[in-house]
This record gives C-alpha cells, structure tokens and sequence, in this order.
C-alpha cells in the first residue's frame, strides 16, 4: 500500500499539470448520489453518508450498503463522526454534549453523556491511540482522555497557562503517538500522549484538515496544502476545476473524495 500512498500524495501536487495532458493523474471512478449533508471514509474505503435527518449509512468500496443507523434526532444532530477504528465509531452530538459508540454494523455500542461527568462544552472528540476517547473541555481549557463511561483518564494541564490565547479546536486526531488539535482561526497544536506540547503551527483557514502518517492536509478556497512534520515549508497546488464547488474534500492514502451537492465523487490515480 505504500506505493499507492506516494502515488496519491504526488499525483495531488501535479493536478494542476496534469489538466493539461491527455490523461490525467487521476481518474472519476464513481458517483454516489442521494441525500448527503455529509460523509467521512474508514481506512478499509468504507464510506459513511450523513442524510440531513440525521440518518447514516454504511457502504462499503464498491458503493453497496451495508447498515444503517436510524436512531435519527435522539441527540439532535450528529455533529461529528470518527471512524479512525471501524470497530468503535464514534457519533458526536454537541447540542446534548454526548458520544454514542457504535460499532461496524452501525449497533449502539455504548452512549456517554459527558453532563453526567461535568462536562458542559466540547466541541472536538476524537478516538485515542487506546481506544478510549480525547475531547476538548473548552470550559476547563483541558485536553481529557476518557473512557467508555465518560470517566477522565488523564488530562492536560490548563491550555490557559500555556497560551496567551486558548485554543478552540474542532478536530482532533491522534496518529503515530502524536495528538493533533487543530484551530481553523489560530492553528494547529502538536502534543504527545501525555500532554506535553510538542509543535504550535500557525495553518490557519484549512478546511477538511487531516492527517496521514506524518502528513498534514487542508485546503483554502483557492489551495491544496500538505506539510510534512519537520520540515520547513508548506507545499501548495491550486485546486483542480474538476472540485469546483466541493463542499468538503476527503483524501485518503488511495483515493480523494469530493462531496458536492447530494453528491460524492470519487477519484482515483492511474
């Protein structure tokens, strides 16, 4: 799979020349269509669609459905979905600061209500490298490791002490022993597994920020950009025609998929 992930990762910054050629870097292998407000995609290429009702769906690469979950409003809306491990997905609903875990088959696996642990203000939840849960307790301005009861397994010393200006992250990802929390008005923060700050990075407006391996991604209205931790400069492409209009843009080691309206597009290198 390494191959196919250099393959990806260069055939991204060549876009731009490649419009010019007669056969570009990548291909449009597949459409979905259908009621999609959102979707994100697990590392096995199974995509996951978010309808505007709130109902997800699970299909696999080859666009078939595999489960459904329906527990449609019960939380308000789902505002955020990690399916870093497939097995442990995990269903944000911000409006009722609760997780809902559930499991490859879409089954409920187990639900927390962080109020039940004093936890009034999260935005960002991500899945630890152990299988518990990061979240981000905006009122204590505390990165927190939790367990599948909502209880706290460690957490970060006050970011009000750390920073002039506390950080509001809405994304965290923790991949390769490092935690990524990232601030589209003030940037990203690099910390490792036991909280110690080890990278502040000022990428700030990206959108659909990710992570793979070492690897950042996000984009502008006008640019790809993609930093490699430890080096000096950010690399940048303009955004290829063909994602005009995206509303959100997914790349994966092997593909990038790009939601347009009640759409998904998916594309392929040669």
């Amino acid at each position: 799979m390494r191959w196919q992930f250099l393959i990806l990762i260069f055939g991204l910054f060549s876009l731009q020349q490649a419009r010019a050629q007669s056969s570009p870097s990548f291909y449009l292998s597949k459409t979905i269509t259908g009621d999609i407000n959102d979707f994100t995609v697990d590392n096995s290429g199974n995509i996951y669609i978010l309808s505007k009702n709130n109902q997800l769906k699970k299909l696999d690469a080859n666009g078939d459905s595999i489960a459904v979950y329906n527990a449609v409003n019960m939380y308000g809306d789902i505002y955020s979905i990690d399916v870093s491990n497939p097995l442990k997905i995990l269903l944000y609903y911000k409006d009722f600061t609760t997780i809902v875990e559930v499991d490859r088959l879409l089954r409920t696996l187990a639900t927390i209500d962080l109020r039940n642990q004093g936890i009034f203000q999260v935005r960002a939840v991500g899945l630890a490298y152990d299988n518990n849960i990061w979240i981000y307790d905006e009122l204590d301005a505390k990165l927190k490791r939790i367990g599948d009861d909502g209880s706290v397994i460690d957490q970060t010393t006050d970011f009000r002490q750390l920073f002039d200006s506390v950080p509001d992250p809405s994304v965290i990802i923790d991949q390769n022993e490092l935690v990524y929390l990232y601030d589209i008005n003030k940037g990203l923060y690099v910390f490792d597994h036991y909280g110690t700050l080890k990278k502040k990075l000022s990428f700030t407006g990206w959108h659909d920020f990710n992570v793979i391996d070492k690897s950042i991604f996000g984009h502008d209205e006008e640019y790809f950009f993609k930093y490699q931790l430890g080096q000096l400069d950010v690399q940048k492409e303009p955004i290829p025609a063909a994602y005009s209009a995206a509303l959100k843009i997914k790349i994966t080691r092997s593909a990038i998929y790009v939601l347009k309206k009640n759409m998904i597009e998916l594309y392929l290198p040669h």
